[in-house]
């Protein structure tokens, strides 16, 4: 189902954020080395250095239109760099401890931090429009429904929080989610479901509908869930966790298909950060503290 094609490196540090790039054969890298790096799967031997800052970088998307890059750093700083006029570009001392996820939705950009602050942004003029302290712990990450206009945000405080996303209400607060730290976060795009997997290594699915059930509940990993990848209308969607492996499985019936390891299948060496999934090219693309980014051909 899943075969590697190419194996990149380049940076010299863990890599932490993957976003899509302005081209859909393209992706975008964010590393502890500070550089956002530019590649091409249908050239993946030839990454460009985009920008580069002093500090670590956790988070990362790319606004194509503006031709800007919004990255959030292990301090808690927001950069707003500007591909086009770089002398344009803005570093804000903003959330007080590392921007753990950066999410651009129609006109706004939203931020979550190391401080429990959800931020959002004007995409247009990069400046902070409103933020809420939601929790005294961290906030690691962030999904969005358009269906429901919601946002899906998880903690270090072992809870999920489903927020409007116009108003910033909070609709309702899955308390306790997981028995340690929430990671990641994902709305199933074909039902009314949200997928969460935590430091606990066990991946639920939450029904929507009457929130304090679960549909699945299965330790997933042996280690933290670092990222759920779940593309639109796919058969499948894969999770990448600590224990250095990825996991594919089926989209209506949970059921585990395939295991990346690193003897059987060349994957990564250690903890696998975050996955993407670029449509175009049917490309699974992974990266890790073993500073590598693999590229998967999805069969």
């Amino acid at each position: 189902m899943l075969k590697k094609t190419a194996q990149l490196t380049g940076h010299n540090a863990s890599i932490f954020a993957l976003c899509k790039g302005a081209d859909p054969n393209t992706f975008l890298s964010g590393a502890g080395d500070g550089w956002m790096v530019e590649w091409n799967v249908q050239e993946p031997d030839l990454g460009r250095l985009l920008a580069k800052t002093d500090t670590q970088i956790f988070s990362m998307i790319l606004l194509p239109e503006q031709q800007k890059i919004i990255a959030g750093d292990m301090n808690g700083g927001v950069h707003w760099v500007d591909l086009r006029q770089p002398e344009r570009t803005r570093d804000i001392a903003h959330h007080g401890k590392g921007v753990f996820g950066v999410l651009h939705t129609g006109d706004f950009v939203f931020t979550i931090g190391g401080d429990g602050i959800l931020t959002k942004w004007s995409a247009n003029e990069g400046r902070s429009l409103e933020s809420l302290h939601l929790s005294n712990q961290s906030l690691r990450c962030i999904d969005y429904s358009k269906a429901r206009n919601e946002l899906a945000i998880g903690g270090s405080d072992n809870n999920i929080y489903l927020l409007n996303a116009t108003t910033f209400e909070i609709r309702y607060t899955l308390l306790q989610a997981h028995d340690n730290s929430v990671f990641s976060v994902r709305y199933h795009p074909n039902a009314p479901g949200l997928l969460s997997g935590g430091r606990d290594a066990h991946l639920k699915l939450w029904d929507l509908d009457r929130l304090t059930s679960l549909l699945f509940n299965q330790p997933a990993h042996l280690f933290t869930i670092n990222d759920i990848c779940f593309p639109r209308d796919s058969a499948w969607f894969a999770t990448a966790s600590r224990d250095k492996t990825i996991k594919i499985w089926d989209s209506q019936s949970f059921q585990l298909l395939k295991v990346l390891d690193t003897i059987r299948s060349g994957c990564h060496v250690n903890s696998v950060n975050a996955l993407l999934y670029l449509a175009e090219s049917g490309t699974l693309v992974s990266c890790s503290d073993d500073r590598s980014i693999i590229l998967w051909e999805v069969g």
